[in-house]
């Protein structure tokens, strides 16, 4: 595995010493190193961001970074699941390594995390928002971070300085304040910096900002095509898994639908109650008063359908549009926010010494399969976005198809900042591709998730996905294999595993998998020892 440091990068980091003996006290030239800004929202669908489909939502701020800088359309994770991917981004090691399996299991403290590498190199470093995990992240000389999952109105945040403490206002826009505020007072201008700019939103119960519900509540969105998906062509784990718009999602911390008509209407479920109370009884009367002059009718307006009689696609139709209209609502305060920061950064002059990432921890369904959620290696669960703007080095409107991963994001921005890579991270340098270098970059990708048995019912499974083809295999309480055909079944609807037409496929990616498993040091024995660890034995 290459840990080295690119030619085309060692000139841009000497053309930078070079500008900064002869610009004097000019600050964009005296930054030896790149600044970086790490922006990550939480379940953002690629397919929520207009620089990859303009069908659902206009996301122009997002899209600056790759009109300015590249797109990459095949970027992937290795677990699809929150707390495990920050995991994994952090310590570029695949789950099995840096212990943080699913969102149960304990992160390994003791793993060494890129960002006390940057610490250690001199960088000043900074993350606001939702980490996930822990309430004291290592590296930073700064922090506010959700707790948990945190809240979308009125949320609380632990702080390095002041404890805990309670803000009053909309998550999105807080997250966003605290990093301008940082940026414009707290920055050190001798120093580069690295900050990791975080969202909530749009994660799971998706609540929008108040200045955005009377636009989104009013929207209808057009449907994905397997929205009706029956599953068949597709194996037991598909079949079984709890994600269901129709069927799982819940009426009252989801939909939206007032606690007492869900009670009335019989629709109650466990725990969708408290879901509802949690988040909306952050709200001070003023706000609630504004909250509800939107979900009110909506409340009253399914009550009417639903007590007429709403057969399961008219069912299916009204929830895939309340789930769209909120989660795309929660949208566009990041698109906002996001906007205000890369503005502030070109004011301010350092736009042109600036790598800006844009991610989110893993893809999400927007309906697609009649599914929300991730959990699965089928597609949109398994990519995610990224786009990344580096002035100088990426060249703007460049647009990357290879099989990156969120496993490369430490080494390349170590790389980026002339920090040696140890030697124990799996993941790649993007940097070559950043330069334009157009060879293959990795053949294939290895995905594994873990918690099952668990929310949603998605079945322990592990993967090798090449441009072409995906194999699975989902083990636990059922030993299923299948194989999906990437250019001609885009969609995944048929499982041509035991087609013979793919023998010869199959039969190399199997291979290829065992190959995969050994490089990234993960195998059966370590599969049981989680299952044993967990608790979760047949």
């Amino acid at each position: 595995m290459k840990k080295t440091y690119s030619f085309a990068l060692g000139i841009t980091l000497s053309l930078a010493l070079l500008m900064a003996a002869c610009g004097g006290a000019d600050e964009k030239k005296a930054n030896k190193r790149p600044n970086i800004l790490f922006i990550m929202s939480d379940d953002h669908a690629y397919q929520a961001i207009s620089a990859y489909s303009d069908k659902l939502i206009e996301t122009p701020n997002i899209d600056r970074i790759a009109k300015e800088g590249m797109l990459f359309s095949n970027a992937s994770v290795t677990n699809s699941i929150c707390a495990p991917s920050r995991a994994v981004i952090l310590t570029g090691k695949h789950s099995h390594l840096n212990g943080k399996i699913d969102n149960n299991f304990p992160f390994d403290t003791t793993q060494m995390t890129f960002p006390q590498l940057l610490q250690q190199a001199g960088y000043q470093t900074a993350m606001f928002g939702k980490l996930h995990f822990g309430n004291n992240p290592k590296g930073f000389d700064e922090f506010k971070i959700l707790p948990g999952q945190g809240s979308y109105y009125n949320p609380d945040f632990i702080t390095k300085k002041d404890g805990k403490i309670t803000l009053t206002g909309y998550v999105t826009d807080l997250i966003t304040d605290m990093t301008l505020d940082w940026l414009k007072t707290e920055r050190e201008e001798d120093k580069p910096f690295f900050m990791m700019y975080l969202h909530k939103a749009p994660h799971r119960e998706w609540l929008p900002a108040l200045r955005h519900l009377p636009e989104y509540t009013k929207r209808n969105f057009p449907e994905p095509e397997t929205l009706y998906d029956d599953y068949e062509g597709r194996g037991t784990a598909a079949k079984t898994a709890e994600m269901n718009l129709r069927k799982h999602m819940f009426f009252a911390g989801d939909s939206k639908i007032y606690p007492e008509v869900v009670k009335e209407l019989g629709l109650d479920k466990k725990g969708d109650i408290n879901g509802f109370e949690r988040e909306v009884g952050r709200l001070n009367p003023e706000q609630r008063a504004e909250w509800d002059k939107y979900y009110k009718p909506i409340t009253a307006d399914f009550k009417e359908r639903y007590q007429k009689g709403m057969d399961d696609r008219a069912l299916m139709a009204w929830r895939y549009q309340r789930y769209m209209q909120d989660y795309l609502g929660s949208i566009a305060a990041v698109d906002e926010g996001v906007g205000q920061v890369l503005d502030y950064l070109k004011e301010s002059g350092l736009d042109e010494n600036t790598i800006v990432v844009y991610t989110s921890d893993q893809g999400f369904y927007l309906g697609e399969h009649g599914w929300f959620d991730k959990r699965f290696v089928y597609e949109e669960s398994f990519r995610t976005p990224l786009l990344v703007r580096w002035p100088g080095v990426i060249k703007p409107g460049r647009v990357n198809t290879q099989m990156v991963q969120n496993l490369d994001f430490a080494p390349t921005l170590l790389t980026a900042a002339g920090v040696k890579v140890p030697d124990d991270m799996q993941g790649e340098s993007l940097v070559p591709l950043f330069e334009g270098k157009t060879g293959n970059f990795r053949e294939a990708a290895y995905y594994h998730y873990y918690e099952y048995p668990g929310v949603h019912a998605a079945k322990r499974h592990y993967a090798i996905v090449t441009e072409e083809y995906k194999l699975i295999h989902f083990y636990y309480d059922i030993d299923e294999w299948e194989l999906y055909d990437r250019k001609k079944d885009p969609n995944e609807m048929k499982n041509v595993y035991n087609d013979p037409a793919y023998a010869d496929v199959k039969a190399k990616l199997h291979k290829d998998l065992d190959v995969l498993r050994v490089k990234y040091k993960d195998s059966k024995e370590l599969d049981q020892k989680y299952i044993e660890m967990s608790g979760k034995k047949k």
